[in-house]
């Protein structure tokens, strides 16, 4: 998760520190009887040490890895900045020993030290409700923002799924066929058939086996071969320690439809399709032979596949678009993480 700085307003620390620096040098005034230039030095140290914790712990929270957010307000930051403030309290306590120096050193560093520490323990304590209160508004703003996009990826999803053209496209095919008396017509329909019950069995499913995706592209194939002809060529070389993993359902599908949407298909300008392995991704290429009119591509159909890996958190879909080929990289996904 990116997280936007962590901020607490500048209006706030100041008018926070000057408070603290006045209640801190009461008990002193009443010890000791202050003048006023006294107290207004006094004020002045601890107002300053004030805003010199709060914007370190600030940059500090801002540095800090949002997982160890977790690890607790007694932490080694904790320590690490007990002892810088210490230091820091000390030096002050020297520079006021310069312009009071009859007083005693020892106890007077030591009454700055304990009321350093005080302070320290104080403001860090409520950075750290503050800033857990801030992670957890943007864990939640976070979530919501994965819902509607997930909803948004599946609702494109869907509608790639029972796209109307492609029925459409069939159907004119299948009559052909009939008119035509072609033999293949009934295993068309059969194809037909198998890929729309596939369609409609594994449409609310996330995931889905690459064996049972790649049985989705040779239905999907088939009948796209029936419309095409020889206009395309179509080659499956998975590795076989890739067969059992598994991937956002139609994904494959939805890549190939794009192939097929935005390059010209003829017989004497094949289409050349290809998936493969390649170490631990899946990959889709295909000849660039780009139509002359395919209307403005919105590319939503690769940004949802995008998406829909991102969301999974299976990493990122990789897009090599070269001068003769185009190619998508999918993360491969392994049903066990232990595998």
């Amino acid at each position: 998760m990116i997280l936007r700085p962590f901020t607490i307003s500048r209006l706030f620390i100041w008018l926070s520190s000057f408070c603290i620096g006045v209640l801190a040098s009461v008990p002193k005034l009443l010890r000791l009887g202050l003048s006023a230039h006294e107290l207004g030095v006094d004020i002045s140290i601890a107002s300053l040490f004030s805003v010199f914790v709060w914007y370190f712990n600030i940059y500090q929270l801002n540095r800090r890895p949002p997982q160890k957010a977790s690890a607790g307000f007694f932490s080694l930051e904790l320590l690490r900045t007990l002892i810088l403030g210490l230091v820091v309290m000390f030096v002050l306590g020297s520079i006021h020993q310069v312009f009071f120096p009859h007083y005693d050193f020892g106890s007077m560093v030591g009454m700055f030290e304990f009321r350093g520490g005080v302070i320290n323990l104080t403001i860090n304590l409520f950075l750290y409700l503050s800033y857990q209160e801030y992670l957890n508004r943007q864990v939640g703003l976070e979530l919501e923002k994965s819902r509607a996009d997930q909803l948004s990826a599946q609702l494109e999803s869907l509608k790639q799924q029972v796209n109307p053209h492609f029925l459409f496209n069939s159907l004119n095919t299948l009559k052909s066929m009939v008119e035509g008396g072609d033999k293949h017509a009934p295993e068309f329909i059969v194809r037909l058939s198998e890929f729309y019950r596939s369609t409609l069995e594994n449409r609310r499913r996330n995931l889905i086996a690459l064996g049972e995706e790649l049985e989705i592209v040779g239905s999907y194939m088939f009948l796209l071969k029936a419309r095409f002809e020889e206009g395309f060529d179509l080659k499956v070389e998975i590795a076989e320690k890739h067969r059992n993993t598994v991937m956002p359902a139609f994904t494959l599908k939805l890549l190939l439809e794009n192939c097929i949407k935005h390059n010209v298909i003829l017989p004497d300008q094949v289409l050349y399709i290809r998936i493969y392995s390649e170490k631990d991704r899946i990959c889709v290429a295909n000849n660039r032979q780009p139509k002359r009119s395919v209307g403005l591509s919105t590319g939503v159909g690769l940004q949802n596949i995008k998406d829909r890996y991102r969301q999974l958190g299976y990493g990122e879909v990789v897009v090599e678009e070269e001068r003769e080929h185009f190619i998508v990289k999918l993360p491969v996904i392994h049903e066990n993480s232990h595998y």
